[in-house]
């Protein structure tokens, strides 16, 4: 005769707001391109699945067309990843990487110049 087992399972669900957030990563940016690009970035990864990229007070781009944000891996800039326009050139700034994007897919953040397709500083993720 067979045994039957039974067995409960109890499901916790947690309502409310989670305000849980936590450094992913961080790197320092080195000019590229004979540009000078310089200060930290830091990666944060929210509740609701995005993530958000923060340049700190001494982040600075000497200057160039068409500037963007976005991820890359080994070198090589990842259009699917593209943040947007760089806002300004010097300072403190954000922006918000869609949930559709896994930032652990990629080693480095870009400053791009998307006019000449190429590179005006990279921080190193880690």
């Amino acid at each position: 005769m067979k045994n039957i087992v039974k067995a409960t399972i109890t499901a916790f669900l947690i309502v409310g707001p989670v305000s849980a957030v936590f450094a992913d990563t961080s790197g320092t940016f080195v000019g590229a391109s004979e540009h000078i690009t310089t200060g930290g970035v830091s990666i944060t990864k929210n509740a609701d699945g995005t993530s958000t990229v923060t340049f700190d007070a001494n982040f600075s781009l000497d200057g160039a067309p068409d500037p963007h944000v976005g991820f890359g891996k080994d070198g090589i800039f990842a259009d699917g990843a593209n943040l947007g326009e760089l806002k300004q050139i010097t300072g403190t700034q954000s922006y918000i990487v869609p949930a559709g994007i896994d930032i652990s897919d990629f080693n480095e953040l870009y400053i791009w110049c998307l006019e000449f397709a190429v590179p005006l500083g990279v921080a190193k993720l880690g």
